[in-house]
């Protein structure tokens, strides 16, 4: 789904108290020291619906990935976004797209569509089930690891009751709709970490990650 600024207006008034912009240095923080500890190589990165482009700048800084990859739908975002400086090195080759994570997955399958890395973060609450559905069974077999955040109807009644803020546009669903839906192409392994069950490869994947799969 491709908002206006009539959306970001209403719903980033205040972007730095948002969670993912105000601090994603910790969010970054956070990918960065769990794959460290796994000693997982994240050597490429997309960001699937980047907005004003906060988390991605601060997860590419952490990784120096070479190369990157993000889409945003929402021509507002999309140029206010890319008059930053986004890439952390020269030397990342980074592209930005202007289109929707649904026609993003409905281009054919290709190697130069694969990365380690994928950031889904508050983008999945506005897919209708079937669009979410083709979404997750195409990330799983082009991003090893997603790091997906995406607000459930009990967060979205706690922003309404302590932030007063109601997202018009989101869909209400429970924890567990996320759950199965993502599972069928995603296994939990941290805090918001998901491994493609696509790319897994129990000969390769460290004992702590299997500890998660019982």
């Amino acid at each position: 789904m491709a908002f206006d600024k009539k959306y970001w207006d209403e719903n980033y008034s205040q972007p730095f108290t948002m969670d993912g912009i105000g601090n994603a240095k910790e969010h970054a923080n956070y990918i960065k020291a769990f794959f460290e500890l796994e000693q997982v190589d994240i050597s490429s990165i997309a960001d699937f619906g980047f907005g004003y482009g906060y988390l991605f700048q601060k997860t590419m800084k952490a990784f120096i990935p070479y190369k990157a990859l993000g889409l945003e739908p929402s021509k507002h975002a999309f140029e206010r976004t890319k008059k930053r400086k986004l890439r952390p090195v020269e030397s990342t080759k980074l592209k930005l797209v202007n289109d929707t994570l649904e026609n993003w997955c409905s281009l054919e399958d290709h190697s130069k569509l694969n990365f380690d890395l994928g950031l889904c973060c508050s983008v999945f609450q506005y897919l209708d089930e079937k669009s979410l559905k083709f979404v997750v069974k195409t990330l799983s077999r082009r991003i090893k690891y997603l790091y997906l955040t995406v607000p459930t109807d009990k967060e979205l009644d706690r922003q309404i009751e302590d932030l007063e803020f109601d997202d018009k546009y989101a869909l209400r669903r429970p924890s567990e709709f996320y759950k199965e839906i993502v599972g069928e192409g995603f296994t939990n392994i941290s805090s918001r970490i998901w491994e493609s069950k696509h790319h897994f490869n129990e000969q390769t994947t460290l004992f702590t990650d299997l500890l998660y799969r019982h």
